[in-house]
């Protein structure tokens, strides 16, 4: 059955109101939950599947998406025979409305052409999940759809299921039907059979900087770790070797995820602490998502905040955002005491 399915991911879709997170990176590459990157869920849902042969469309910039994934070989995809197949364009015009530009699949035709596989799942990159697509692929057959459109709590998720055949006839007629993209062919006029198939587990869409604090903190909930990273289906992500994190005399940590080569010295509470960082003696970070390699002093107090990769918060800091807007420091930055007033003013 999975031997049947092809899967092309859309890693082209951008966001404004993720422009604090995306500077410097794809929508894809986001870090998230400590050790991973979004990719990594739509990426391990498919190879879960059973899926061997996959394609993603991605726009500039990706150099952090190719680091991250290189050849695959993270997700088994690095083989002689299908595997993962990258298709960037630096100059795509991106249609925001819906996923998988059929201009991009079109400058990439022959490998669709190429497939082996009778159906298509075209999925987006922005949606946290970890769905095995078998029996959605089942249903599609059993009811002979055209297209069958995955839902989650009744509204789409931007996925959809389809003959190969199909798509590639949808894009090589795109010029007469005005169809640019999937969710142009669902919502159109026409005779295709449209179904639909609901998933009852957990997702979560990330389409703002909100979006992406608000799932963050709903990954520190047992319940939904536990529907999320399974045992039998787990999401891959690329290995680095990294000694355990160090909890010196005087750490506290309550409710967290902590991730490989931290130094702790201060509290953490409600939090998301990505790879190697360091917390000084006497700091307080609570409601926040650390991402790898920041730097934060001795007495400093981080409530709410998103402190992107290779931050420095320079002793004595205070940043304090809200759970409806969570104070950003961009990649790379300092943060020091002295902006400690202006910081907490902006961010009420």
């Amino acid at each position: 059955m999975s031997k049947k399915l092809l899967g092309v991911i859309d890693a082209t879709i951008k966001y404004d109101d993720l422009d604090g997170l995306t500077a410097h990176r794809s929508l894809v590459a986001i870090p998230i939950a400590g050790r991973y990157r979004m990719i990594d869920f739509v990426l391990s849902s498919m190879v879960n599947s059973g899926i061997q042969s996959m394609a993603l469309f991605t726009t500039y910039p990706y150099s952090s998406l190719l680091d991250h994934l290189e050849s695959g070989k993270n997700w088994n995809l690095s083989r002689k025979r299908d595997g993962l197949f990258f298709f960037p364009s630096p100059h795509l015009d991106v249609p925001r409305a819906g996923i998988g530009s059929f201009t991009h699949f079109a400058a990439n035709m022959d490998y669709f052409k190429r497939a082996s596989q009778e159906y298509s799942l075209i999925a987006n990159c922005y949606t946290i999940m970890n769905m095995d697509f078998r029996p959605a692929l089942e249903k599609h057959m059993e009811k002979g759809c055209d297209i069958t459109e995955i839902y989650h709590n009744g509204r789409p998720l931007d996925m959809y299921l389809v003959k190969t055949s199909l798509l590639i006839d949808l894009v090589e007629t795109r010029s007469e039907t005005g169809y640019t993209c999937m969710k142009d062919v669902v919502n159109g006029n026409h005779s295709f059979t449209r179904c639909i198939y609901e998933y009852p587990n957990h997702a979560f869409v990330i389409n703002s900087v909100e979006s992406y604090y608000a799932v963050s903190m709903e990954l520190l909930k047992h319940s939904v770790r536990r529907d999320l990273f399974l045992i039998t289906q787990p999401i891959y992500t690329k290995v680095k070797d990294e000694p355990p994190t160090r909890y010196r005399k005087g750490a506290v940590v309550n409710n967290a995820l902590i991730a490989n080569g931290c130094i702790l010295e201060g509290t953490v509470e409600n939090s998301i602490i990505s790879r190697a960082v360091k917390i000084g003696k006497g700091s307080v970070v609570k409601n926040s998502v650390i991402m790898q390699k920041c730097q934060i002093g001795e007495n400093c107090v981080i409530d709410s905040a998103i402190l992107d990769k290779d931050v420095r918060i320079e002793p004595g800091t205070v940043l304090i955002g809200s759970e409806k807007h969570p104070f950003v420091v961009p990649k790379g930055t300092v943060q020091g005491a002295l902006m400690n007033c202006e910081s907490i003013i902006r961010c009420k």
